[in-house]
């Protein structure tokens, strides 16, 4: 059977305690804090006060310490509503009504049932890797070292120069680029749409006319595009700006139109500090996590029938769904 505490996490208190909710009084709000019990001021309570009991279910001991944890793990809030001994009164009978519940659950078998021991498969584990990694790997185990490490690996992602996107029209000769770049810059050139129609029209790169002849940013020292077209790129002016005729030196004649433009981006060490250490660390606690589970596999006996999974029948509707939350 499962334990006590076991079915604690299972059922939860948030029920019990909010059955008698409304019928709370507001908290005395003329009181200091530091005069309600618990408060700063309040002297450090002894073992044998805390183990003091303060009612009994049957074999379960309800204490004054485990009084306090249960209602300590309320919001202030709430707690503030349990400040006379009446308030703690109608507290200690939710905690009543739950062991109550939570016995007969158990007397009735729902301690073996599948779902019941899942989800308490599920609590224990999520305690496990709080223990295991919340308190033993924390974001102050990345160094200074490390980060600026990084910092240095991927300084290419915070040190970005200018660029500029434009779409080309791709031309033979200069004549025709002559030709089209007057066309475009009048009204058939004035919106994206009208550029892209005379890409489609006139513009010998199949593959570009696909994107509406579209080059995507590129920086000054691209050589991804042709020398001619990036040294016309950012020399027009701001985005709606269409070129004259563009000698590439790739043996190809151009007419572009700028369709954005971004600025340069330096973002020093100190300033992406943070957001690297908690990447590192984010990083880290994952890598930890995966060696873990990796030695308990290794140290488990795992048989695995593979030809069986064909036998597996997959309901392809809704029904039945549960979000446990196991494959995030």
């Amino acid at each position: 059977m499962l334990a006590r505490k076991q079915l604690i996490a299972l059922f939860g208190l948030a029920a019990a305690v909010g059955c008698s909710e409304a019928k709370k009084d507001a908290p005395d709000r003329t009181r200091s804090k530091l005069d309600q019990p618990g408060g700063p001021n309040a002297p450090k309570q002894s073992d044998e006060e805390l183990n003091t009991p303060l009612a009994k279910i049957d074999d379960v001991i309800i204490t004054i310490g485990e009084f306090q944890k249960q209602l300590n793990r309320q919001s202030p809030y709430i707690r503030a509503r349990y400040a006379s001994t009446e308030q703690k009164k109608e507290f200690l009978d939710s905690l009543i009504r739950f062991e109550v519940l939570a016995k007969e659950a158990q007397r009735q078998g729902y301690d073996k049932d599948p779902e019941v021991v899942r989800t308490m498969k599920q609590v224990m584990i999520q305690k496990l890797m709080k223990d295991e990694f919340e308190q033993k790997l924390t974001p102050d185990s990345v160094g200074e070292t490390e980060m600026k490490a990084y910092y240095d690996a991927n300084v290419a992602d915070y040190v970005k120069p200018a660029e500029v996107r434009v779409s080309a029209i791709v031309l033979k000769t200069k004549a025709q680029a002559q030709k089209v770049a007057t066309e475009a810059a009048g009204d058939a050139g004035k919106t994206n749409k009208g550029f892209r129609d005379l890409v489609t029209k006139y513009s010998t790169d199949e593959d570009g006319k696909l994107r509406g002849g579209d080059l995507r940013y590129f920086a000054a020292d691209s050589t991804d595009v042709p020398k001619g077209v990036v040294t016309a790129a950012f020399a027009l002016g701001q985005t709606g700006d269409v070129s004259g005729a563009i000698d590439g030196g790739d043996g190809k004649w151009y007419v572009i139109k700028q369709t954005g433009r971004r600025k340069s981006v330096t973002r020093t060490y100190d300033e992406v500090k943070p957001q690297i250490r908690n990447k590192l660390y984010r990083d880290k606690r994952v890598q930890a996590q995966d060696d873990y589970v990796q030695k308990l596999r290794d140290q488990a006996k795992i048989e695995i029938n593979t030809d069986n999974l064909k036998k597996v029948r997959i309901d392809p509707s809704t029904a039945g769904y549960q979000d446990d939350g196991v494959n995030k």
